[in-house]
């Protein structure tokens, strides 16, 4: 069973989940999951642990060879990651169909809507085949299968935005789908060029050193996959549209698919270090300016996956591991604080922090939990993020990158700010909203408490979680001088939050849509096509009217030649045609004989 690709399993499932109801579907999308990740273990990670890197399964296609299954250490700790993301998925969203209120609306947020049966399925069906995508694409061992998964993570995703089944969510949905599209186009073109150049369609490390276009064409395509600057908009429009368990398993997959793809392709890439910095640095003023708590973690998610992006162009084996780590670490933190604004929405039909306040008094176990996530990414030290981003910035100072480190230092205070505070203070504090909605489902809740449980284990016991990384390592985290200065950070941090709100500096949440990038194609995009347009169009009307001008002339002579009194509509005597011929038949003679 160890050559049978991860895939498959979630496929399959995916058939069956949507011919099952009730306690039937709940067991498989639990038991889908549970059994690859333990298939996983036993097969192809007991085989790479004892015989390094695998090739399960390859077969030739028009002279190149595939490989659709290909595992190593990196690739294995994103497929242990995404079962582990899929199981906790499904737990959260074992209450569909039951007749919960689930978040999704018919129009506004507010309206509770009941979900159904056929709606749960989709969600069911979609999510596993979406996991499914992710991994095909992690253990794909070569462009083409990439490409293959690549786009279905786009096909299947939307569905889950599609859920919500309200005019916001197609709209979105579409230029999600999209969005996505173009960047699988982009891999394909890219990955042509490169078979070209080398002969071969493996997927291995790419660079941006001798391949000509194509290796610049392949960043481009994962780097809108992970939601690099002017190409990050998806991610903070997509996921707030998305139903309450549907932004959860969005959140796993498909930009750490990304980030999965920069680390095999472009380790070491240095442009990657300004891209992945500046990702850091710029989504925290949109955060703090930003109403919609989920639209909130969306910034925070292109904040977190700066920090991956920026450690794969460092290179060295501490940084790549670092950012690995942190994408698994990140899975599980944003995982649950999407998870309790998603209960949040559920049980309130809200998001906005202006409508939200006092829950910690009725909902005081999703609150506690929100609290851990909070934690978790703000780096506190028992935490998953404290092991995880501290390696990103050693490896900066290892490498010299001092001012690369000073602005992932002011990054990580960021954080604090707009998830480690912002997000459960508003949500569960602040004002009193006068909502007193009751706790979740206990699915949702069992879900939470296994991703809090996972973020201080991951944080409290490093050195297990280290043995899954792909390259060996000597990093000790709690060292005295990092656990004071990261207290220092976030101490200093929280007064300055205290501070500005005491002292009315801090921006107040308002009821108010902000757009960033998005400009590009609401605002700058109808104004291209309209001003290029406009100047085709006077060029297509000038060159039809020239056209028909010249028509119209050669029409004319054509009539006063052949028309009813033209010279050629005449007719003629048989003594002068005679005599045109006889000149003609002189002429031709005198020629021939000169």
């Amino acid at each position: 069973m160890s050559s049978l690709p991860p895939f498959v399993l979630f496929f399959v499932g995916a058939v069956l989940v949507g011919f099952t109801r009730g306690a039937a579907r709940k067991a498989l999308v639990l038991a889908i999951p549970a059994v690859g990740g333990v298939m996983l273990w036993v097969g192809a990670g007991a085989d790479v642990a004892a015989n390094g890197a695998q090739q399960y399964l390859t077969l030739e296609l028009l002279g190149y060879t595939l490989t659709p299954f290909r595992a190593d250490k990196l690739s294995l700790l994103f497929g242990y990651l995404f079962h582990l993301a899929a199981f906790l998925g499904f737990v959260y969203a074992l209450h569909l169909g039951d007749g919960t209120p689930d978040g999704s609306v018919a129009g506004d947020v507010g309206e509770e809507d009941i979900v159904g049966n056929a709606r749960a399925g989709l969600q069911h069906v979609a999510a596993m085949l979406y996991a499914g995508s992710a991994l095909g694409a992690v253990f794909a061992g070569d462009f083409i299968t990439l490409f293959v998964f690549w786009e279905l993570l786009a096909i299947t995703s939307v569905f889950l935005i599609w859920a919500r089944d309200s005019e916001r969510s197609y709209a979105t949905g579409f230029r999600y789908l999209i969005i996505h599209v173009v960047s699988g186009v982009l891999l394909l073109s890219g990955a042509l060029m490169l078979a070209h150049e080398t002969g071969s369609v493996e997927f291995g490390h790419v660079g941006l050193e001798g391949n000509g276009w194509a290796g610049w064409i392949l960043l481009v395509s994962f780097g809108i996959k992970a939601g690099f600057p002017l190409a990050h908009n998806w991610i903070t429009e997509a996921y707030p549209e998305s139903t309450p368990t549907g932004t959860v398993f969005l959140s796993a997959f498909t930009t750490k698919v990304a980030v999965y793809a920069l680390a095999r392709g472009f380790a070491g890439a240095e442009p990657l270090i300004l891209i992945g910095t500046a990702m850091t640095f710029f989504p925290i003023f949109f955060a703090v300016l930003e109403n919609d708590l989920r639209r909130v973690l969306g910034y925070s998610m292109i904040n977190q996956i700066g920090f991956m992006v920026a450690g794969i162009g460092i290179g060295t084996a501490m940084a790549v591991n670092g950012a690995v780590a942190h994408a698994f670490a990140d899975v599980i933190f944003k995982g649950l604080l999407f998870m309790s604004m998603g209960a949040v929405m559920t049980m309130t039909g809200r998001t906005k922090g202006t409508d939200l306040g006092g829950l910690y008094k009725t909902m005081p176990v999703t609150a506690t939990l929100c609290i851990m996530g909070a934690a978790a990414i703000s780096a506190f030290p028992l935490f998953s993020a404290f092991v995880t981003k501290s390696m990103i910035m050693v490896a900066a100072i290892e490498e010299h990158h001092y001012v690369v480190w000073l602005f992932m230092l002011f990054a990580s205070a960021g954080v604090l700010e707009h998830a480690g505070i912002k997000i459960p203070f508003f949500s569960f504090f602040a004002h009193d909203s006068g909502i007193r909605a009751k706790e979740p489902p206990k699915n949702m809740l069992v879900a939470m408490s296994i991703g809090a449980v996972l973020c201080v284990l991951i944080g409290a016991f490093p050195a297990a979680f280290y043995t899954l990384l792909p390259f060996e390592m000597d990093y000790h985290p709690y060292d005295l001088r990092h656990v004071v200065t990261q207290l220092q950070l976030l101490t200093f941090g929280a007064l300055g939050f205290v501070t500005l709100v005491r002292t009315g500096v801090y921006p107040d949440e308002k009821r108010a849509v902000h757009i960033d990038a998005e400009i590009l194609y609401r605002k700058l995009g109808p104004w291209v096509v309209k001003t290029v347009g406009g100047t085709v169009g006077r060029a297509d009307a000038f060159v039809r009217a020239s056209v028909m001008e010249f028509v119209r002339s050669t029409l004319g002579l054509v009539a006063r030649a052949h028309g009813q009194m033209g010279p050629l509509a005449r007719s003629w005597p048989a003594g002068s045609m005679v005599l045109w011929v006889a000149l003609l038949l002189s002429a031709y003679l005198l020629f021939y004989l000169s």
